[in-house]
């Protein structure tokens, strides 16, 4: 499926906005800081009305929100966020790379660390160099992103909400399928992966990274069906880093972890309990 290509004009935050105001107050030219949430630092020219970045004149933005992430339309900053169901956003973090909320609940944790550190971190458990990978749920593309990063061969991602997709165009920390550093490597479908993965031809992966949202939210993504899927399609020695959230929160009265745990093992992989997530090894 082909997506729309990523974005490439200014990306701001309130505090970038001020202080490109205040540049200008201050009777400069220029202003020197990043325009891609921390990617890069790089240089706007400044005039009385408008100021100029890689070769485009933009106004300057109204009063910004925090929390919000804005993008140029054609005709103003809008905030990066959609409302379909629920209203979904692109939230910037003090490490740059920006998580996103669904209904005010933010998927990814950031609290301790980028969530790229945390991406790859989770990534290396499952060493993906030279391998085949399958992303289950590919949210923004960290996963994808970290895996590139470490030499995987090939990684299929699938994700199942178009609005989150979205987000990933306006990203530039997600990874653009047809970027040439991605070498045509990542492979990104818009699909319900529960539904998609009997498709998948039997032990064809030789990893899984499982990062689904949830119990509440989708259950049928920790189902004993789908876990039978997973080690269906992922060779024998193949390794699994399943995402639940904290090992020691017990959610609403259930210890996730050791209840997928156990659904694991009955599907035929050996599972400990690794960082904030089930670690396991088909066997």
């Amino acid at each position: 499926m082909t997506f729309v290509s990523h974005y490439a004009g200014p990306l701001l935050t309130r505090p970038a906005a001020e202080a490109l105001l205040s540049a200008r107050a201050a009777g400069l030219d220029a202003w020197t800081g990043s325009l891609d949430l921390g990617r890069s630092i790089d240089s706007a020219t400044l005039q009385a009305e408008t100021w100029s970045w890689k070769g485009s004149a933009y106004p300057y933005p109204g009063k910004l929100k925090d929390r919000t992430i804005y993008y140029w339309d054609g005709d103003e900053f809008a905030a990066v966020s959609r409302f379909s169901g629920s209203l979904i956003k692109l939230v910037p973090t003090e490490w740059g790379a920006p998580t996103f909320e669904i209904d005010g609940i933010k998927m990814l944790p950031t609290s301790k660390e980028s969530p790229v550190d945390d991406a790859r971190r989770k990534v290396a458990l499952v060493e993906p160099r030279g391998k085949s990978v399958l992303d289950t749920c590919g949210g923004l593309g960290y996963f994808a992103a970290c895996c590139l990063e470490a030499g995987v061969a090939r990684i299929q991602s699938f994700e199942k909400n178009p609005d989150v997709l979205w987000l990933r165009t306006l990203n530039p920390w997600s990874p653009d399928p047809e970027a040439p550093a991605s070498g045509g490597r990542l492979h990104l479908t818009h699909a319900d992966v529960s539904q998609a993965i009997t498709q998948i031809a039997d032990a064809s992966v030789d990893a899984l990274l499982h990062d689904p949202p949830r119990f509440g939210i989708a259950g049928e993504l920790y189902s004993q069906a789908f876990y039978d899927q997973l080690a269906r399609v992922l060779r024998r020695g193949g390794r699994m880093f399943h995402y639940t959230g904290s090992p020691n929160k017990l959610t609403s009265d259930r210890d996730v972890p050791r209840e997928v745990a156990k659904r694991l093992e009955k599907a035929g992989f050996k599972a400990q309990l690794a960082l904030d997530g089930v670690l396991a090894t088909r066997r």
